[in-house]
């Protein structure tokens, strides 16, 4: 399926919209200013929910529309439409008008489109219905017949097929097809009692079969049941200042959390994040590698393009320690004197790119978890994490552990519930004092909030042992 042609039908053949007007807009409204560019875009998504044994609901949607962005400077302009016609094209390029009427700058074209496969073109909603309902219902009943203490079981599988173009003045079109699929399972286990759960997800840019493989959901099925019978075990988390070992794979979600928001290029370009003019400095410790990377094959943060129509890339952003780069979109790339690093992302046609991840992670060093492990008299080994908050300016996060074990003379001892990690990003990777050799990616289950827009992201990391943070619990 060819981007360029599948896009020209949807956009143009199927709406009766004339590109030749589109290019004639885009050059008229947009040439003569610093950047812009008129985004398409076509989504369907279909999603299925089984709760107590029974399919719940079931949902399908589908939206196209278009946004029209002018940049002059640090301004933009954005008018948006789910209508595809030549009259609400024509108004959108009027509103960039009316704006920077009389003013102009220097057009700085986009990069030419690629023909790189890094997600492939598949439609994940060519999956047979029946053949979703019967993997719910049969993870619902494997997960009943394994243990009695089941008492719920939520299950819901979404799928979603993006189709966009990009249109500049006086460019070559850029267009992407972007599969995306998600598994989430939640088990909730009860003894005496007290109820406890366990959740797990995986998915990615396949077709949605590649994920409903008995093998892949039973492998989830026991790391979620598994999750809820340790915490069904599990005693009050302790308070204080202990050292912790992070597990690898999703962990990773504090890096992204407490680190790459800040070396996201329009906070430091405002000088809001800690990160801000830091470039050449240590601002980890040595073995801490740092990486964003949109052409990881088939997760879910990659992309051919982003949503302005750069390739992606390989971003190296901390080496060392020594902060390398910054993930930089168009706009904020041309106002710090940079390059664009393939890296700006939007929730949909109805909203402005600005710099977003895409898979960030931490890459891999030479201890064992056994040996972080080993060398921690008392602390905390936490291996599961839900929901944090972190303050882009200071770099104070706190995380919720969802599963995290105490550290005892060098061994994994009790399961505690109730931990929070609280400290800031910068010193916490100033305390990391061994970097694993298990670097593992997380299984495609990670979604990015900023400013009120959600992308689908990745997150990796391999297991670390920070030497000193600070443990919000109840227990001694």
């Amino acid at each position: 399926m060819d981007a360029l042609s599948h896009t020209h039908d949807l956009f143009f053949t199927k709406t009766g919209l004339d590109p030749s007007l589109v290019q004639r807009l885009a050059k008229d409204h947009l040439g003569h200013l610093d950047d812009g560019e008129v985004f398409f875009e076509w989504r369907a998504q279909d999603t299925l929910l089984l709760e107590n044994s029974e399919i719940r609901s079931a949902a399908y949607s589908q939206d196209q529309g278009f946004g029209f962005r002018g940049v002059l400077g640090a301004q933009s302009t954005y008018a948006h439409a789910g209508s595809l016609d030549a009259g609400a094209l024509a108004r959108a390029a009027q509103t960039t008008q009316a704006l920077f009427a009389g003013k102009s700058g220097t057009l700085d074209l986009a990069p030419a489109g690629t023909n790189r496969t890094i997600v492939r073109p598949l439609d994940p909603s060519d999956t047979d219905l029946a053949e979703k309902i019967a993997a719910l219902n049969a993870i619902d009943a494997r997960a009943r017949a394994a243990d009695p203490r089941v008492v719920q079981v939520t299950a819901s599988i979404v799928t979603s097929f993006q189709a966009v173009r990009i249109e500049r003045p006086d460019a070559p079109a850029v267009a992407d097809l972007r599969p995306l699929c998600r598994l989430s399972l939640t088990l909730t286990l009860e003894k005496e009692g007290r109820r406890e759960m366990g959740s797990h997800g995986w998915g990615g840019r396949l077709n949605v079969s590649a994920y409903l493989d008995a093998q892949a959901w039973t492998t989830a099925l026991d790391k979620a049941l598994s999750d809820a019978a340790t915490n069904l075990e599990a005693a009050p988390a302790p308070s204080g200042v202990l050292p912790v070992v992070l597990g690898a794979g999703w962990p990773g979600v504090m890096l992204h959390e407490a680190v790459g928001h800040g070396l996201e290029g329009d906070f430091n370009r405002k000088g809001s994040s800690i990160y801000s003019g830091k470039i050449g400095q240590q601002v980890a410790a040595k073995g801490v590698t740092v990486v964003d990377d949109g052409t990881l094959s088939d997760r879910r943060g990659s992309l051919n393009i982003d949503d302005e129509g750069t390739p992606t890339a390989e971003n190296v952003l901390i080496e060392d320690g020594v902060l390398v780069g910054y993930m930089q979109d168009r706009q904020n790339a041309r106002l710090m004197g940079q390059a664009p690093t393939g890296n700006g992302r939007r929730e949909s046609y109805a909203h402005q790119p600005m710099p977003r991840m895409t898979n960030t992670y931490m890459t891999a060093g030479t201890h064992t978890a056994q040996e972080m492990i080993a060398s921690v008299p008392d602390g905390i080994y936490a291996t599961n994490f839900g929901g944090g908050q972190v303050d882009i300016v200071s770099g104070q996060f706190t995380f919720q552990c969802t599963q995290a074990f105490r550290i005892r003379n060098g061994k994994i001892a009790e399961p505690v519930r109730g931990a929070t990690l609280i400290g800031n990003g910068p010193e916490a990777m100033q305390q990391v004092s061994m970097v694993g050799n298990d670097f593992a990616l997380d299984p495609g289950v990670g979604t990015c909030g900023k400013a009120g827009q959600s992308v689908p992201v990745g997150i990796g990391q391999p297991s670390l042992k920070i030497d000193s943070m600070t443990i919000g619990g109840t227990g001694a």
